[in-house]
C-alpha cells in the first residue's frame, strides 16, 4: 500500500524557516516526480514545488521562488521542502504528491495536480504576522 507521509509543519512567525518532510513508502518512486502543493482555507489546491525523480530538475511556483527549495534523498524516499523567509500568505495546508513519470519530463511541464497519482493526507503550517 502506497503511503506518503508528512511531517514539519506547525506555527511560525513571519520571516522564520520551517522544513517540511515527505515519507515515502508501499512502492519505488524512481520514477516518479515529487511535489508540494498548498491549499489555503476557501482556495483551490495550488502548485508550489516539483522535483524529477533523479532530483537534477526542479520547479516553482513563482511566489516561492528564491524562497523555498525541494530536494529528496538519494534513496528517493524522502522529499523535503526547505521553507526561508515565511509570510503569512504561505498560511496553508501542504500536501506531499507522487506522480509517475515515464518521458523523463522536464520539471516545469509537471505542475498538474491531476498529473499526480498519490497524496499525503497535508501537513498545516501557519504564518504569524
Amino acid at each position: 500500500q502506497v503511503q506518503l507521509v508528512e511531517s514539519g509543519g506547525g506555527l511560525v512567525q513571519a520571516g522564520g524557516s520551517l522544513r517540511l518532510s515527505c515519507a515515502a513508502s508501499g512502492r519505488t518512486f524512481t520514477s516518479y516526480h515529487m511535489a508540494w502543493f498548498r491549499q489555503a482555507p476557501g482556495k483551490e489546491r495550488e502548485f508550489v514545488a516539483t522535483i524529477s525523480w533523479s532530483g537534477r530538475s526542479t520547479y516553482y511556483t513563482e511566489p516561492v521562488k528564491g524562497r523555498f527549495t525541494i530536494s529528496r534523498d538519494s534513496a528517493r524516499t524522502t522529499v523535503y521542502l526547505q521553507m526561508n523567509s515565511l509570510k503569512p500568505d504561505d498560511t496553508a495546508v501542504y500536501y506531499c504528491a507522487a506522480g509517475l513519470d515515464l518521458d523523463y519530463r522536464s520539471s516545469s511541464t509537471f505542475t498538474n495536480r491531476g498529473e499526480y497519482n498519490y497524496w499525503g493526507q497535508g501537513t498545516q503550517v501557519t504564518v504569524s504576522s
